[in-house]
């Protein structure tokens, strides 16, 4: 599967609902299989206001996988074989701040990763790579998403924050939610650290769109978050999440003015001459521009 098929070129990972969008033409199904396992589910492809775009069920469309199963890897290298060059990922997170209220939708510009062993890189043996983070999500791209979530009538928005991606999948104690507000995390999610560290590894722009749909349980005056109260709210907001990508599918084409397309071309820290072929064949999709 080293070979990619030019499908889409704009990819959005999230939630079942969010590819049943109205108007979205020439619909086809790709089930795929790759180096590092099976997606999470079919990725629908289809055109949106003249432009090819890839839907992805993060957990499955019968939310089947849990947060820490969500075959990630998988998924981002499923995007890169499609074609797809901008990703949008779309997520519930619980606030960590008053003004941030749910229903509303943050583009985070920051991320803090709690889990403890997700796969989060597609160089853990044949090649070492260590790619720059500092800003985990494309400038670029979240820019042009924060322009299409701030014109969804009658949503707020808010440009920036810190999103802290936990294990789960239980929510957080009220110990845990006290300490994380004290070190300055505005959001907490369960999906956001492995897919943006293996997007910037497949040279895959990446920006976020985080639906806000509780309070976490750090305030004493409201009950403490449910999955029930999680899925309501999701299920209530969706249309602003679909307004959200018609409103970037829509803009204007933009000049790729980042680096996150050539992230890998001075990380690679291996002699690519002492590689088996099994592994090159298996990063040849993903390295294979930068190796000898």
């Amino acid at each position: 599967m080293a070979t990619n098929s030019v499908e889409a070129e704009i990819g959005i990972i999230g939630g079942s609902g969010l590819y049943d969008f109205p108007g979205l033409g020439n619909v086809s199904e790709f089930r795929l299989s790759t180096p590092f396992g099976n997606p999470s589910d079919a990725v629908v492809v289809g055109d949106l206001d003249g432009r090819r775009v890839a839907f992805l069920a993060r957990h499955g469309r019968h939310h089947q996988h849990s947060p820490a199963a969500i075959p990630a890897a998988a998924n981002i290298y499923a995007m890169k074989y499609l074609g797809v060059r901008e990703l949008v990922s779309v997520s519930a997170v619980g606030s960590m701040r008053d003004h941030l209220r749910p229903g509303e939708l943050v583009v985070p510009d920051q991320l803090v990763d709690f889990t403890k062993g997700r796969t989060s890189t597609f160089f853990d043996r044949g090649l070492v790579a260590h790619l720059p983070f500092a800003e985990p999500f494309c400038p670029r791209l979240r820019r042009q998403v924060l322009t299409a979530v701030s014109t969804v009538p009658g949503v707020a928005s808010h440009g920036s924050g810190t999103y802290l991606c936990i294990e789960g999948p239980q929510f957080s104690t009220r110990a845990e939610s006290d300490l994380n507000r004290a070190l300055g995390m505005d959001i907490v999610g369960m999906t956001a650290a492995p897919e943006a560290k293996l997007a910037r590894e497949a040279g895959l722009c990446l920006a976020t769109i985080a639906l806000v749909t509780d309070y976490d349980c750090w305030r004493q005056d409201e009950a403490p978050v449910t999955a029930t109260m999680v899925a309501e709210v999701m299920r209530r907001n969706v249309a602003a999440a679909q307004q959200a990508i018609r409103n970037l599918t829509a803009a204007p084409r933009e000049e790729r003015t980042c680096d996150c397309q050539d992230a890998l071309s001075q990380a690679i820290m291996s002699n690519a001459a002492s590689m088996s072929d099994c592994d090159r064949d298996r990063l040849d999709l993903l390295a294979g521009p930068y190796l000898p």
